[in-house]
């Protein structure tokens, strides 16, 4: 009917309406992002699908790394990142785990990773390990040869 379809054109002019709003929105709040200094990155909102390919976009003009982070829609979130701040991988993977980003707890495990490698190596290099005692297969079988 011509009612329906005139409250569908409605639907969807107001629908584009509220992205473009959006948008604006979030091209200020990047802008803002980008003059504050001291601000490596930003986490915004949870927000739905659309929503966060507008904010993608939005921050891809203006030069920003972003990504998505969340396991279900509800609470999947952008965080944009200025490009001197790109996050490393492990930087990454702390926020698809849902943790918050310590680099000096990341430094440490590093450090770790580093000693125990060299550890490793130095291991290797003394050779294998010196030959135990040989075992007396006597010993081993006794249940089935009994000790005579």
């Amino acid at each position: 009917t011509p009612e329906q379809a005139a409250r569908m054109k409605k639907l969807q002019e107001q629908d584009k309406r509220q992205k473009v709003e959006f948008r604006k929105r979030m091209e200020q709040e990047v802008s803002q992002f980008i003059q504050a200094t001291g601000e490596p990155r930003r986490r915004f909102q949870p927000m739905n699908k659309i929503e966060r390919s507008i904010l993608h976009d939005v921050a891809e003009v203006a030069g920003l790394t972003s990504f998505s982070f969340g396991d279900d829609e509800d609470s999947r979130y952008v965080m944009v990142f200025k490009k001197e701040f790109a996050p490393s991988d492990e930087e990454l993977e702390a926020y698809r785990r849902g943790e918050e980003w310590d680099p000096a707890r990341a430094e440490e495990r590093r450090r770790l990773r580093e000693l125990a490698a060299q550890q490793e190596e130095a291991e290797l290099e003394c050779g294998p390990a010196p030959p135990g005692p040989p075992n007396d297969y006597k010993d081993k079988y006794r249940h089935l040869i009994g000790s005579d």
